[in-house]
């Protein structure tokens, strides 16, 4: 059974680019962060950076901030976890939380719990005005009462199904697939080159 592609490259770019034009539409007032969750949603957070960054015709230096968070410890799974636990990467914030609209992107939402984690993990570092989240993929099965203010692309699948997003930087490759099945060659690789699905 080969892996069903729901989106191309051409599909990811276009995504972002509307993404970017509702983060900015919903913002008028600005005092926009970025902050991606790693590992491709940082990476997300850096491609939506710069279309929010042309959007508002910013410089990069005083205006839209990057950053990243490593949510490894705040998860509330770590005791299910059957890899060896989490592989942490450096989290980057270095600006002030409180006078921003912190918009925290992720690949794929799954169950909220990573959402959680990176709320909780933000909220370490500072008070944001507001918090915002944005993802490329929903695929639903909730958990927890969290829900995107921007989606990419609703995806409806069952639970045993599989979510994989590859980009480019990290896979060679923009795209989004679904399969039933686990351990596949060439799937996505999260932190520390471990296969995983994307998203929880």
């Amino acid at each position: 059974m080969f892996d069903k592609v729901v989106l191309g490259a051409d599909d990811v770019r276009r995504t972002l680019v509307r993404i970017a034009h509702q983060i900015v539409e919903k913002n008028p007032e600005g005092g926009l962060a970025v902050v991606g969750i790693h590992t491709r949603g940082a990476v997300l957070a850096a491609r939506l950076h710069r279309l929010v960054s042309e959007l508002l015709d910013d410089d990069g230096d005083a205006g839209v901030p990057l950053g990243s968070l490593d949510i490894g410890f705040y998860r509330d799974d770590l005791s299910l976890r059957s890899d060896g636990g989490p592989v942490l990467q450096a989290t980057e914030l270095s600006f002030p939380l409180e006078p921003h609209t912190v918009v925290v992107v992720d690949d794929v939402l799954f169950t909220g719990r990573t959402v959680r984690a990176a709320i909780e993990a933000l909220f370490d570092y500072g008070r944001p005005a507001r918090v915002q989240l944005a993802v490329l993929a929903d695929r639903g099965h909730r958990e927890l009462p969290i829900r995107p203010d921007f989606v990419g692309k609703n995806l409806p699948t069952a639970r045993d199904e599989r979510v994989y997003v590859r980009l480019e930087e990290t896979d060679g490759v923009d795209e989004v697939s679904i399969s039933a099945l686990e351990g596949r060659p060439g799937e996505a690789l999260g932190a520390g080159g471990r296969s995983r699905e994307a998203g929880s």
